[in-house]
C-alpha cells in the first residue's frame, strides 16, 4: 500500500510552521564537502564507503564520495560524513 504524502495545511501556513516539519518533505543540509544532514528520511537503501543511497518520502538521495560514514541517526534524521564528491536525486513517480 502506497503511503500518501502529507500536504501542508492552511493552519500550518498561518502559524508559519516550517514545511519540512508539517509535511514529509526532506530537508537536506550540506556543510562543505565533509558533512551532510538529511531530515525526514525513510530508510537507508545501500551503504558502502564510496556511496550511500537514502530513500525519502519524495525520492532517493544518492551520495558519492570516499570514506563515507553514517553518523548520528534518529528515526527522522541522519548525518553522513566523509569526502562527499557528488549528490544526486531520483524523483519517485
Amino acid at each position: 500500500m502506497k503511503k500518501k504524502r502529507k500536504e501542508e495545511s492552511a493552519l500550518n501556513r498561518i502559524l508559519e510552521v516550517p514545511k519540512e516539519i508539517s509535511t514529509n518533505e526532506p530537508k537536506i543540509t550540506i556543510a562543505g564537502f565533509k558533512k551532510m544532514l538529511i531530515e525526514n528520511y525513510k530508510v537507508i537503501l545501500e551503504y558502502q564507503d564510496i556511496y550511500i543511497r537514502v530513500k525519502t518520502y519524495i525520492g532517493i538521495v544518492n551520495i558519492n564520495g570516499f570514506n563515507l560514514k553514517l553518523g548520528e541517526m534518529t528515526s527522522d534524521d541522519i548525518v553522513i560524513t566523509g569526502d562527499i564528491e557528488t549528490v544526486d536525486f531520483e524523483k519517485l513517480e
